[in-house]
């Protein structure tokens, strides 16, 4: 048994979100956003580079010592799978660790309105899934393929790094590739996925141009395509799409986007009051006629006026679920300031 086997046991009762091993330090857990320090006194580098390549796979400490660099999944028997980072830094060779849930959620269980399943019904188009890092993009990405899988008799092709949650056989077929183990990359894996009769086509992480490309270009020729994106808002994330092509290709593209997009669902975890557990605050952008012609006309800067007007067709702004949060008092007006765009609304 890999040492860090029993550190990924205590931080699964102790409901930690993640684990970091650094090197001089002890080991901490990131337990609702707050960091505790365990009382196992510091871990020399030499050790943290020894734990941490009892994990690996001679190809991997080979990929991490060429790159400096790497993404990887491990998996406990019986606990559960970690997606594990590592990396080189001033004070050596450290890594930190995702804790996985050995469950896939059901998009209620989530606290998902009912409008994101019903976009999932559609059999083409994007949907985009984002916001920042460490609040829950790969679960709901999860719970949206359990949610098909579940319920209708598709080819859900995966490209993931690295894989994270697995899917069983249920109503659909779910093939799921890893980056560097079943596929060279993102753009490779999707350069590829066209000729592999998928109905969805699942895409960790839109991280290139040319994923982009591909993942839009996917989503026009009749694919459900669904993918994540490392923005902090709904408009944003279309500006983000639209700004990664050269600016000649621009109006080609908006029209592209304009006619594939189905939804943007822009989300952020927040610690509840009580301290127990994570309130999931949602930004919803659906993808209607007057939003594609706003984004067609390059208007994006209008996306905001027509999510509030939008609310009866189940779009929402992130100041309103933060202020919905407050009133329920799942979380505090302190904790809604610290993260809204408009203050007002908080003040008494």
């Amino acid at each position: 048994m890999a040492l860090l086997e029993k550190v990924f046991k205590a931080a699964v009762d102790f409901k930690a979100s993640d684990v970091h091993v650094v090197p001089g330090e002890p080991i901490i857990f990131r337990r609702l956003g707050t960091f505790v320090k365990l009382k196992s006194g510091a871990i020399p580098p030499e050790k943290t580079r020894e734990l941490i390549f009892e994990l690996l796979s001679p190809a991997q400490q080979e990929s991490l010592t060429t790159n400096l660099q790497l993404d990887f999944a491990y998996e406990v028997e019986g606990l559960g799978r970690f997606r594990g980072s590592a990396m080189l830094h001033n004070n050596g060779l450290g890594a930190v660790f995702r804790v996985i849930p050995t469950t896939i959620p059901t998009l209620a269980e989530l606290g998902l309105p009912d409008i994101v399943r019903q976009c999932l019904d559609n059999h083409q188009g994007l949907i985009l899934v984002t916001g920042a890092t460490g609040h829950g993009k790969s679960t709901t990405l999860a719970a949206m393929v359990d949610y098909i899988n579940s319920n209708r008799s598709h080819h859900i092709l995966t490209v993931e790094d690295p894989i994270e949650f697995i899917h069983p056989l249920k109503r659909g077929v779910v093939n799921q590739r890893q980056i560097e183990r079943d596929t060279l990359s993102y753009a490779n894996a999707l350069r590829g996925a066209l000729r592999e009769d998928p109905d969805v086509i699942v895409i960790g992480e839109l991280r290139d141009l040319e994923t982009i490309a591909l993942a839009i270009s996917a989503a026009e020729t009749g694919h459900l395509v669904i993918a994540t994106l490392a923005t902090s808002s709904a408009p944003k994330s279309v500006d983000r799409i639209i700004d990664s092509f050269p600016p000649g290709e621009q109006n080609q593209v908006r029209a592209m986007v304009s006619e594939s997009l189905k939804a943007v669902v822009s989300q952020r975890l927040i610690a509840n009051k009580a301290g127990t557990g994570m309130e999931l605050a949602l930004e919803i952008l659906i993808g209607t006629l007057s939003v594609a012609n706003i984004i067609r006309d390059a208007k994006t800067f209008q996306l905001q006026s027509l999510m509030q007007t939008g609310r009866n067709i189940g779009m929402q702004m992130m100041d309103d679920a933060l202020l919905k949060l407050v009133k329920e008092e799942k979380i505090s007006v302190e904790q809604a300031l610290a993260v809204a765009s408009s203050k007002k609304l908080f003040q008494a």
